[in-house]
């Protein structure tokens, strides 16, 4: 195990399952009680207070170029990552290289500078940005080229040297966010830096840097600058003064002091443990996480050979949320993404602890379930179920022919039929209930239906009752159902309304339907209140309890499955 600064590690007291640095990393004691004692000092301001808190900018623009390889002539503080890439790409001029696949903060930026007519923007095509596909890529008009130091999906750390040997003499911009302080670099070889405090860093919101390069202060315009950002900018002769030759042109206003502070303390936290025993130590806590994926199953997808502290995964036959939900039951913190799972630890994550708690997560859903003894008689339970499979045949035919009889079971919802025997609506095995039985699963409303009429998908008439069959605390696990042809009703004569869909994804499409038919508007005219009460329609209609429910009607509704689940929570609120 990688030895660090025991004064490090006792500075952090995350919970145990907390993998999420490449989302937020929860800050030091060091940096609470910092902004606590500057929080405290400006609340008992006197004579010299403001001029005191200031000079925590200098400490912190002092610790960012020390760790950067840089000085602070040549260093600016930033509030965050997002403003230094808007100031990289308005002061750029010409052509811009950038990945379609970067974080949004390294492309809206370009995307708006060329909207003002600043520059253009050639996009490199998605995959790992690599020398050998940016050196394809460049054409004698492209003056930047912009890249993510570690790809926020993969944990892809870029050649940053490599890089820059084949960028050249053009200008090199490079978001550090997902890498500064834990992984070694060449930072040096940027020609624009840019690094917020909030993630791995551990310094807390509204904390950040840039680092330029001569060439960047030579051949960029800093359109955007403030008064503090211009030649003396304590003169006040209502003039507009030049931008300052230094880094500090990049500057809009004085940023708190307190958060400066902040960002200082966690700067020189990094700087005592060293950058390289923490990569050692994150290296070695996504080694331990690999063990435990590859015994449980799981496929790594993220990055193996040039990756910083990220790992992605899918566990095959498990929709991503399925297994974030698994990960939070188990008290793990990570991002979940509808493709992947992404986990992100830290020096200070307990490697055994957290280990553990994934390997019990992920056995949750694929370590196979131990029989359960049957209990005692008068008890309705899940084996119950099983114990019916083999009778359906025997009670279909029973009743003779123009009868169907169906086991479903509500632990598998959707596609829950599990035993069929009979044809009249024309089901098998795996296929789900009806529309009708769905709603009433999703409202709760298990109250047994008997000899009630619908209508088979042919158009007969049908009789149908359904019995819940429940355990032993009386929670519905699963319902026996009976169609019978109803041969003295006429065709066509009142029923209730179900539909018998073949399939999960004939029941998917009937309901989207129906809730968007109920709304009375082509979806390319609906509105937010339209969309939302197709949601709302649908979430009654126990839609949701089918797999990529959500991702199917985002489809539909051309809106993003973010903004279906913020109708599901305004509505289920």
């Amino acid at each position: 195990m990688t030895r660090i600064s025991p004064r490090y590690l006792l500075q952090f007291d995350e919970p145990a399952g907390y993998l999420d640095f490449a989302r937020f990393g929860p800050p030091s004691h060091a940096v609470l009680d910092t902004t606590a004692a500057l929080l405290h000092r400006a609340t008992t301001a006197g004579p010299s207070t403001v001029d005191e808190l200031m000079r925590q900018e200098v400490r912190a623009k002092a610790a960012a170029a020390r760790l950067s390889g840089s000085d602070t002539d040549h260093t600016v503080l930033l509030p965050h990552t997002s403003l230094g890439l808007f100031q990289a790409a308005f002061h750029s001029t010409g052509e811009v290289l950038v990945s379609a696949a970067e974080f949004p903060a390294n492309t809206y930026p370009w995307a708006r500078a060329e909207q003002a007519g600043r520059l253009r923007v050639r996009r490199l095509t998605s995959g790992y940005v690599t020398p050998e596909r940016v050196a394809e890529a460049l054409t004698p008009e492209i003056t930047t080229v912009s890249v993510s130091a570690v790809d926020f999906r993969t944990g892809y750390r870029a050649d940053l040297a490599a890089l820059r040997e084949v960028v050249g003499d053009r200008l090199l911009v490079v978001d550090g966010i997902q890498g500064f302080g834990v992984v070694d670099e060449p930072w040096e070889v940027a020609d624009v830096l840019v690094a917020g405090g909030q993630k791995w860093l551990r310094a807390g919101w509204g904390t950040g840097f840039a680092v330029l390069s001569d060439r960047a202060l030579d051949r960029m315009d800093p359109v955007l600058s403030g008064w503090t950002g211009a030649r003396d900018p304590g003169l006040f002769d209502d003039e507009i003064h030049p931008p300052d030759a230094t880094a500090q042109s990049w500057s809009l206003s004085n940023l708190s002091p307190i958060t400066s502070g902040a960002f200082a303390e966690a700067l020189e936290l990094v700087e005592e443990a060293g950058v390289g025993a923490i990569a050692a130590r994150i290296a070695e806590r996504l080694g331990a996480f690999e063990e435990v994926l590859a015994a449980c199953g799981a496929e790594v997808v993220s990055a193996v050979d040039r990756r910083a502290g990220i790992l992605a995964f899918t566990l095959p036959g498990h929709p991503a949320e399925q297994v974030g939900a698994a990960l939070t039951n188990a008290g793990i913190a990570a991002t979940v993404r509808p493709e992947h799972v992404r986990l992100s630890p830290h020096a200070s994550t307990a490697e055994t602890t957290c280990a553990e708690l994934l390997r019990e997560a992920l056995e949750t859903l694929t370590a196979p379930r131990e029989p359960l003894v049957v209990p005692a008689a008068g008890a309705t339970t899940h084996e119950v179920l099983t114990a019916l499979v083999p009778a359906i045949p025997g009670l279909a035919a029973m009743l003779g022919p123009g009868n169907e009889v169906l086991l479903h079971d509500l632990s598998r919802l959707p596609d829950s039929i599990v035993a069929i025997a009979g044809d009249l609506t024309g089901r098998s095995v795996g296929g789900p209930m009806t529309d009708l039985l769905l709603g009433l699963v999703r409202r709760g409303t298990t109250q047994d239906l008997t000899n009630y009429r619908t209508h088979g998908p042919d158009g007969r008439p049908i009789r149908s009752s359904t019995l819940f069959l429940r355990d032993a605390d009386g929670v519905a696990v699963g319902c026996l159902c009976v169609n019978s042809v109803d041969a003295a009703a006429p065709a066509g004569g009142n029923g209730e309304p179900e539909t018998f869909p073949p399939d999960v994804d004939s029941l998917q499409r009937f309901l989207v339907d129906r809730a968007v038919a109920k709304a009375g508007i082509p979806v390319d005219l609906m509105k937010k209140r339209h969309k939302a009460a197709v949601v709302r329609e649908l979430d009654e209609a126990g839609y949701f309890l089918i797999k990529d429910a959500v991702d199917h009607l985002a489809g539909r509704l051309d809106v993003t499955r973010y903004t279906i689940y913020n109708y599901l929570n305004e509505i289920r609120a």
